[in-house]
């Protein structure tokens, strides 16, 4: 997206809600668990204590917040901790922050790794790219760290929820890198991957499974897993979840994970949908917003929005491509609603002369892939997308452009 003084517009609509993925009565006639006649693995929980070098007044731990936006609700909320080495992760961690250029951790994750780290449920309210990835993946590696190890037939021991492949397949890579380095297995569950070889790492055993809910209601439903181990659920994107119709997926899947395990939900706003999820699945958890508890933009983005005829959008398109490819960077991201609309927009940028590729819900994952990745590196600068791209998704560029309702 360009900065300010660049570029970014939007179309006027009426407010809608997310594309609606239904759920088969098949894929939820998953077997009801009797927890007690259950013989389950005792879990460890984490015993978060900051370093007394670090212990700061009460005075400076409200200004810090206030500062970053931050506010809490629930009892006993740990302090922040304002620095990597205060939190106490191990040191192969440490030689990846290192080697990743990390120097501080960001609000959500100096006040959310207390938290998780406790051991308590928890909400973290934050808008898209505030870092909440390894505010949950690295307390669930710490966690995974302090249980007894997988044998035959086991489950995961951490469950990461995602609503798109495009997300969990993000959440992979991040996994790999800090996962690798304290020997901790994954794998990724979603439609469109190779289902053969997912099903292979189940069988051999993970520590962490990042999934998209249909794909891993058909792996449980098939019982080439389990969640009888699962003692930290981390659900991410949540408010994307619901809005995508996800919610009965989501239950069915909550109610066969043991019932002591720990949940962490992530969102970037706040429906009566995830108020609901949290009253009905969370206990004394602890909530944490950054910022505005309504989705908004990045402030140091200038946004222009045009209202116009649905028959003045695409020679009022073709201006603005002139515009922006005629730019030293020109990365841009065109967001339409149907997946038709996607390919007759994409067939007209690519007569006009521009590079453009595009991304939909029936594009094969390799074709996914390779569009992402040829956006990304820069060989192909349109990216003509639907919703599948619109939350969560790094394009490593300061300079992309985004077009809405095109």
């Amino acid at each position: 997206m360009r900065k300010r003084g660049g570029y970014r517009r939007s179309r006027s609509r009426s407010p809608r809600r997310g594309k609606r993925y239904e759920v088969s009565k098949a894929q939820l006639m998953l077997r009801p668990i009797n927890w007690n006649h259950q013989k389950l693995e005792p879990v460890t929980r984490l015993s978060y204590r900051p370093k007394v070098d670090y212990r700061r007044s009460e005075r400076e731990i409200n200004e810090w917040r206030k500062a970053k936006e931050i506010t809490t609700k629930g009892r006993d909320v740990p302090d922040p901790a304002l620095t990597f080495e205060e939190v106490g992760f191990p040191a192969e961690i440490a030689d990846e922050w290192r080697y990743a250029e990390f120097t501080t951790p960001t609000p959500i994750q100096s006040q959310g790794w207390p938290i998780a780290m406790s051991g308590r449920d928890m909400v973290g309210i934050a808008k898209t790219g505030s870092g909440k990835t390894l505010s949950y993946l690295l307390p669930a590696l710490m966690h995974i760290e302090q249980q007894s190890r997988l044998r035959r037939g086991d489950g995961p021991i951490a469950l990461i929820l995602a609503p798109t492949r495009e997300l969990a397949q993000q959440i992979k890579q991040v996994t790999d890198d800090f996962g690798r380095a304290m020997k901790i297995k994954n794998t990724c569950l979603f439609g469109g991957g190779a289902k053969r070889q997912q099903g292979d790492d189940l069988r051999y055993g993970v520590e962490i499974v990042i999934a998209t809910p249909g794909r891993l209601i058909d792996f449980l439903s098939t019982e080439h897993t389990n969640l009888r181990r699962c003692s930290y659920l981390v659900l991410d994107e949540a408010d994307r979840m619901l809005d995508m119709g996800f919610e009965p997926q989501i239950r069915a899947i909550i109610e066969q994970i043991r019932p002591d395990h720990q949940t962490l939900m992530w969102s970037a706003t706040w429906p009566d949908a995830v108020s609901r999820l949290v009253k009905d699945y969370l206990k004394d958890y602890i909530q944490i917003n950054v910022g505005s508890l309504k989705l908004a933009a990045n402030h140091n983005i200038l946004q222009i929005i045009d209202v116009c005829q649905e028959h003045e959008k695409e020679a009022k398109l073709s201006i603005l491509l002139r515009e922006i490819m005629a730019e030293k960077e020109c990365k841009t991201i065109i967001f339409i609603e149907t997946k038709k609309r996607v390919d007759d927009i994409t067939r007209k940028v690519i007569r006009d002369g521009w590079p453009a590729m595009c991304i939909h819900g029936d594009k094969s994952q390799r074709e996914r892939e390779y569009t992402l990745n040829s956006f990304r590196s820069g060989k192909n600068p349109i990216l003509i997308a639907t919703d599948v791209a619109a939350r969560g998704l790094e394009a490593h560029s300061n300079t992309s452009a985004l077009f809405r309702n095109v």
